[in-house]
């Protein structure tokens, strides 16, 4: 395999890896500030996973983009529906799963009635297939100037729809009463407290514009090979991307929830600086190692196992055992990964944080496992 394309794998391997930890603590009540998002305004590490995941999905669709061309516009739109409708209605499912739940000592299903239909998948699906339709049109001039047209029309939709003086809040954002008007407020997350979805239809047009940077890098990367001239345009196009969104953080806040411009922009700027590194390290300094097997095994089975780690927990969750039972007659119940948790990363520490962060660490190692076997035996699931 070539270095460069194992460099991309190790980029996508680590934004996998990075995912499962921050989705997987032991307890959502004790974690370290950076691996939380950030309340609104503003980023932490754990903000970057995705706008990174969407960057190394464009770095992937440009090399599938020329026999896409070659192939023609009729072979084109059935990959890409295809693939983007497989997505989507896994992201959905995966919002369902498992399908049934517990009330006291009842198994019951799940009503679809309260299932919310966005989500992280749902948002790749859409944010690949409409990227992908703007570049195999509008081809690399076009997707760039498509992309800064739709980051400007963003900003001023938000200001022009937005509460006047406060259209950047979460009460003042225009987008919310859309997204409950299209979807109704029980498909709707309600992690804020009130019915607003970060992965809504109105926030995402800035996060076509992630698979579109990743996309034209990637194509750049190809077209340059493997030298320092591409290197050093890589850091400087990231160095400026990178100022670009700082200085319009200052009118049009980075702001992950409601995926603003300048959020794209600035991720966008550290996605291309953090594998500027990668490629510098693996292909200039031919730093292979261990740490490098570990995440590029990541890379290679991508959305199974992001898939695989969102749904076994709760699979796993059905299956429980009665720990006690009060005067009242009431029964406490626990399931495998909640008593590992307790019993035993837990007591690790008196700072809860870390018992949290090593059930998470054991959760990435355990499918970490599960992806090696698969590379081993050659086994790439795809969609």
């Amino acid at each position: 395999m070539n270095n460069r394309y194992y460099a991309l794998d190790m980029f996508r391997g680590a934004t996998v890896a990075l995912m499962i930890l921050v989705n997987n603590p032991g307890s959502w009540d004790h974690i370290f500030p950076p691996l939380a998002h950030a309340k609104w305004h503003g980023l932490t590490p754990t903000d970057l996973v995705f706008p990174f995941f969407l960057f190394a999905v464009g770095n992937a669709l440009s090399f599938v983009m020329p026999r896409f061309e070659e192939a023609g516009p009729a072979l084109f739109w059935k990959k890409i529906l295809k693939r983007t409708l497989l997505i989507f209605l896994i992201g959905l499912l995966l919002n369902w799963s498992p399908f049934f739940k517990w009330s006291g000592t009842d198994l019951l299903a799940k009503n679809w009635e309260q299932i919310r239909i966005m989500g992280v998948l749902q948002r790749i699906a859409l944010c690949y297939a409409l990227a992908a339709i703007i570049i195999f049109y509008g081809k690399t001039k076009g997707a760039f100037l498509a992309g800064m047209l739709i980051l400007l029309l963003y900003w001023f939709v938000c200001l022009a729809l937005g509460a006047p003086g406060d259209p950047f809040s979460l009460q003042g954002w225009f987008g919310t009463p859309i997204d409950i008007k299209i979807f109704g407020e029980p498909h709707t997350y309600k992690g804020e407290g009130i019915a607003f979805d970060p992965e809504g239809l109105m926030s995402t047009p800035a996060a076509i514009v992630q698979v579109i940077f990743g996309f034209l890098i990637g194509q750049y990367i190809q077209l340059k090979g493997k030298n320092f001239e591409m290197l050093a345009n890589l850091f400087v196009t990231g160095l400026v991307l990178l100022i670009t969104g700082y200085c319009w953080d200052l009118v049009f806040p980075i702001n992950k929830k409601i995926w603003t411009s300048s959020f794209t922009i600035y991720t966008a700027g550290l996605a291309i600086l953090s594998l500027g590194l990668l490629i510098y390290a693996i292909e200039f300094k031919n730093s292979k190692s261990g740490w490098t097997h570990f995440f590029n095994v990541f890379g290679k089975n991508p959305l199974f196992i992001f898939v695989l780690s969102g749904i076994l927990p709760r699979i796993i969750g059905l299956f429980r055992w009665a720990t006690n039972t009060h005067p009242d007659g009431s029964t406490e119940y626990i399931s495998l990964l909640p008593w590992f948790y307790h019993r035993i990363c837990k007591p690790i520490a008196a700072d809860e944080r870390i018992g949290s962060l090593v059930y998470a660490v054991t959760l990435i190692c355990f499918y970490w496992l599960i992806v090696y076997l698969l590379h081993k035996k050659k086994v790439y699931i795809k969609v």
